[in-house]
């Protein structure tokens, strides 16, 4: 069985505007969280290095680059698949996130699945000793957080300025 969250939500732009600000623009929108930290430092900005292949780092303030994950799966406006480990992770510990974009009238259902959680056991830092079932409950409603932070990204100013 594998743990996994799974949260959608309506976003009033188009799915190559959402992809674009999802993966563009995620240093303005995405809120760090101190339960789901990447590493034990200060929270740094987030970034994509589009295409298949690429990364997704958090650079801290003093410049040190983490490597969050590798992107498998580029394909815009529709999907994007990608890595995402903690630095207290063991190399087996891995979880992957599939985010898909798709058009629903004049908006866009984005769906966040984030999965492979089954490869951190519950005794692990990144989980907190939370049984599954309250882990994961938790962590969707970050992802879902973070959700609504991109759809009002996209209606402030700041998001309106971009021309994509």
């Amino acid at each position: 069985m594998s743990s996994r969250v799974l949260v959608a939500l309506r976003v009033r732009a188009s799915p190559e505007r959402a992809f674009a600000a999802f993966t563009g623009e995620i240093g303005a929108w995405w809120r760090p969280s101190p339960m789901f930290a990447f590493t034990p430092r200060d929270p740094g900005v987030l970034s994509f290095e589009p295409g298949e292949g690429g990364r997704l780092i958090q650079t801290l303030r003093s410049g040190k680059v983490f490597e969050i994950g590798r992107i498998s799966c580029w394909e815009p406006p529709r999907r994007l698949v990608f890595g995402w480990r903690q630095a207290t992770f063991a190399p087996d510990q891995a979880t992957e996130v599939e985010v898909s974009f798709e058009p629903v009238g004049a908006e866009t259902r984005v769906t966040v699945e984030h999965r492979g959680w089954d490869s951190v056991p519950a005794s692990h830092v990144a989980r907190h000793g939370f049984p599954d079932g309250v882990f994961l409950r938790r962590h969707g409603e970050w992802w879902q957080a973070l959700l609504e932070g991109l759809n009002a990204f996209m209606a402030s100013d700041a998001g309106k300025d971009q021309t994509w």
